[in-house]
């Protein structure tokens, strides 16, 4: 059934599975010590201009996240996120139970932190009855499909470092972020400050997988370990890291969320035309949230699967993926019309 419940629910891009398959020849050494994955290592530090960064592969973003905590965090310590932040709601509290670190979760309109937001939870540095802050963390797009600014990540990650903490960023979907600002990956971490990311794959036509990248030495010191430990060590690595190679070097991460964020704007300004129909928020990538009378979005769900965010709003989430159609929009926009003409 094709839908607009996640882009977790789309297939793998035909080039993907080729590069799982050109992989899959002779013996490999296990475990990342790979020709594959040395060569996926490689295009990432040409991305960020950075030789001395050892990016790894992990199999999915609740591993990345709890393995990139991890490298940040001692069990006293706290995450500043977003409450709709995917490591608050989504992940069954993994990385509170990997880390020993308990999450202060901050309420925001739009899915986005600001300093200002932040600094009502920087207080207790060095009292020891309190959790000592440690990390703030953003999502890049954030769960409510909207996109920070270079100029924002730069002033969080200034916030962070004056406090001597980490800016880490959960960039499942950082490639729709890239798309939708036109910029580079460098553009919008490195060059912002940000100490360790997420490059998602997962969500924008990998088969499986997902690479953290620390961009300090103290991190990545001990990434190995913490990936070893929460399970996200996977023996045959050349068929994660291989995928990685086509995806960031012939550009298709940014065709595919190019297109996803473009079907999103469509489907968007098509649900406008329909009076019934409210969005929510700014449609900065590939994610559309809307409100609809009950009784509407209740015969939409008889035929199309999507999720209610908010339900005591009715508030719904619609996601576009890589493989989102032409056909997909018009059948669901013409549905639409026929139900709310009704």
């Amino acid at each position: 059934m094709r839908s607009f419940g996640s882009d977790n629910n789309s297939g793998a891009h035909p080039r993907m599975l080729a590069a799982i398959a050109e992989a899959n020849v002779d013996h490999a050494i296990a475990y990342g010590d790979d020709d594959w994955t040395r060569r996926a290592e490689n295009v990432i530090r040409k991305m960020l201009d950075r030789n001395d960064i050892n990016p790894v592969f992990v199999f999915n973003g609740t591993g990345a996240n709890v393995v990139a905590l991890s490298a940040c965090l001692q069990p006293f310590q706290s995450v500043i996120c977003a409450a709709t932040a995917h490591i608050a709601t989504d992940e069954c509290g993994a990385p509170v139970k990997f880390t020993g670190s308990s999450l202060k979760e901050i309420p925001t309109p739009d899915g986005k932190l600001t300093p200002e937001l932040v600094k009502t939870q920087l207080h207790g540095f060095g009292f020891e009855h309190h959790s000592q802050p440690k990390v703030i963390a953003i999502s890049q797009t954030t769960e409510m499909g909207t996109v920070y600014t270079p100029q924002e990540v730069r002033a969080l990650a200034d916030l962070a470092h004056e406090y001597e903490m980490y800016l880490f960023v959960d960039g499942t979907r950082m490639a729709n972020a890239c798309a939708s600002l036109n910029l580079s990956l460098k553009a919008i971490t490195a060059d912002c400050g940000v100490d360790i990311f997420t490059i998602g794959g997962t969500k924008n036509g990998l088969l499986f997988g997902e690479a953290l990248v620390p961009m300090r030495e103290e991190l990545a010191r001990n990434i190995k370990y913490h990936r070893k430990q929460t399970t996200q060590l996977y023996s045959k690595m050349r068929f994660v890291s291989a995928q990685f190679i086509p995806y960031l070097e012939e550009g298709i991460w940014l065709q595919n969320a190019a297109h996803s964020n473009a079907s999103a704007q469509k489907l968007a300004d098509e649900m406008r035309k329909i009076s019934e129909i409210e969005i929510t928020q700014s449609v900065d990538a590939n994610a559309v949230f809307f409100i609809a009378p009950k009784s509407l979005t209740d015969r939409l769900l008889e035929c199309y699967f999507f999720y209610p965010w908010d339900e005591e709003r009715n508030e719904m989430r619609l996601v576009c993926s890589w493989d989102t159609s032409e056909d997909d929009i018009r059948n669901f926009i013409d549905y639409l019309r026929s139900i709310s003409e009704k």
